[in-house]
């Protein structure tokens, strides 16, 4: 049975049609409860893997108490590794409850969302919490620390990763990174349109 999707650019226009900017929903519960620093450097690390290499493999406890690795997705799944510098900081608070809204998509388009942080699992966990809830695996690459961010090329000098995404099709194939400005969340419809130009490769074939 073949799966229905829908172009990008038509879910962030029915999502900017409802009012409602995707991950801006801000939660009662939050109020009083976000760190607020000043603008950040906006890139501080020098990204280690590109477009077409295998994705590095890893390991890394979640928030459920299980052990993720990225490997256990190859054959099944295409991947969104959806890095973010740290817990309960205001950019990071809207990206990944953006992602929950549009959860049918990744669906649809045969993807996995994997959020991970250099945060403790049990500041993830409060984090995530406060946030209602997160549908994908949210993992710690606390201890070692920042291993898989530095992996990555993706390691900042503080010690947070960058806010950054890398596609990973399911031959475990990197086929899009975006190291972004820190301060600011990565474009929703960039990301699904990578994701659609997967499904329409392996359409093709």
């Amino acid at each position: 049975m073949s799966k229905t999707t829908f172009p990008a650019a038509l879910v962030v226009a029915i999502l900017v049609g409802l009012g409602v900017a995707w991950g801006q929903v801000e939660s009662e519960q939050f109020k009083g409860k976000i760190f607020h620093a000043e603008p950040l450097k906006p890139i501080d690390s020098r990204v280690s893997v590109k477009v077409g290499d295998t994705a590095p493999d890893f390991t890394l406890p979640s928030i459920t108490g299980e052990r993720v690795s990225l490997s256990q997705y190859r054959g099944k799944k295409n991947v969104v590794l959806s890095f973010v510098p740290a817990a309960f900081t205001p950019v990071c608070s809207q990206q990944w409850p953006g992602y929950r809204m549009i959860q049918d998509m990744f669906d649809a388009l045969d993807a996995t969302v994997i959020g991970i942080t250099t945060d403790n699992l049990p500041s993830l966990f409060a984090w995530t919490q406060e946030m209602g809830g997160i549908p994908f695996p949210v993992l710690s690459d606390f201890w070692p620390h920042g291993k898989v961010s530095s992996e990555y090329g993706i390691l900042r000098g503080d010690g947070t990763s960058e806010r950054a995404l890398f596609v990973v099709d399911k031959s475990g194939v990197i086929r899009y990174i975006d190291v972004h400005d820190i301060n600011e969340r990565p474009p929703l419809d960039r990301l699904l349109q990578q994701l659609e130009a997967l499904n329409k490769h392996k359409t093709k074939k």
